[in-house]
């Protein structure tokens, strides 16, 4: 009896990579920000350092992007406080988002690209409301991607913690502490409705009301696991990628499972895998869109000899163009 004849599988057709590019950008620039003031353990003020040990100019200019570090801003020191009023530490965060706010507008008005390395998550205030009024001068739509284990959606009523790093999505959105509203030229920073969470997985029981509420969209990990980051990433870019649309991404390296980027303040276990991770970046730089980044929340501290910070510079290199075959 003679087997049957195998069946070739149909593959699709295979995209052409697109060249690393910054479009309408001279170079990228790194503002370090070095600052764990937001946060509720102390550790993620070495993160910049940490990016730049484990090589992430290198990485970048491997794939022939110009590029420049622009050193870190500064601000007040940690005084690890207990909250008052709902938070902790308003007006050191306050300071601090200032000083992130005027690098990465004067980075935007250079013509950089910027890439905001920190540090944690509340640096996101100071750069997204740069960007946004950016956007504005300019007529440009604003997106955001925010990869995050967490919502980042808390308000002093439902935080348990009054730790800012868990409200960032929450105040350019337009709720939040009026001191840090005004960080921005407008009141929200951005629409709710162009913000587009991924790998959320972690989120506060009175938080949960206000991510619904809200109109942003959100992509746990259920629906990750479900419909595969491909399908997921797919869904996100159809909502944020728009003709002449800035697209920035604020990512959280607790985004990552603790198994391959231990090297976070807030583990939550169960996150996208490797393969997962670095197809979610590949997409995103097929998408021609990406233009202004923050990487935070990576806590050298908490990591083992700098394995998260490498990884988190190879997930940056494809965000910018690496390619397995290109």
């Amino acid at each position: 009896m003679r087997a049957a004849a195998i069946e070739p599988i149909a593959h699709e057709p295979v995209r052409p990579a697109r060249r690393a590019s910054l479009g309408e950008f001279s170079r990228i620039a790194l503002v370090g920000v070095p600052t764990d003031i937001g946060a509720g353990a102390r550790g993620g003020s070495m993160g910049p350092e940490a990016l730049r040990v484990a090589g992430l100019q290198g990485a970048l200019e491997s794939l022939g992007l110009p590029i420049v570090d622009r050193g870190d801003v500064s601000g007040p020191a940690n005084p690890m406080q207990p909250p008052r009023e709902g938070y902790r530490h308003l007006d050191e965060v306050v300071a601090w988002s200032q000083a992130v706010r005027d690098a990465v507008g004067a980075s935007l008005d250079a013509g950089e690209l910027p890439v905001v390395i920190g540090g944690d998550h509340s640096l996101a205030i100071g750069s997204i409301a740069a960007v946004a009024r950016w956007c504005r001068r300019r007529g440009k739509e604003l997106n955001v991607l925010w990869l995050d284990a967490h919502a980042d959606y808390n308000v002093p009523a439902t935080s348990p913690s009054g730790n800012i790093h868990g409200m960032p999505a929450a105040v350019i959105s337009g709720h939040g502490h009026p001191k840090l509203l005004a960080l921005g030229d407008a009141c929200p920073m951005v629409a709710p409705a162009s913000i587009v969470q991924i790998g959320v997985r972690s989120v506060d029981a009175q938080e949960k009301a206000l991510v619904v509420r809200n109109g942003s969209v959100t992509f746990d990990m259920r629906q990750v696991d479900e419909l595969g980051m491909r399908r997921i990433m797919e869904r996100a870019l159809e909502r944020v990628v728009r003709e002449d649309a800035h697209l920035h991404v604020s990512f959280d390296v607790d985004f990552l499972d603790p198994g391959i980027a231990p090297g976070v303040a807030t583990v939550v276990p169960g996150g996208p895998n490797y393969r997962e991770a670095q197809l979610c970046m590949e997409m995103l730089h097929d998408s021609g869109r990406v233009g202004s980044v923050d990487v935070v929340e990576l806590n050298p501290a908490a990591d083992e000899k700098n394995r998260s910070a490498r990884l988190a510079v190879e997930l940056v290199q494809s965000l910018f163009g690496k390619r397995i075959l290109a």
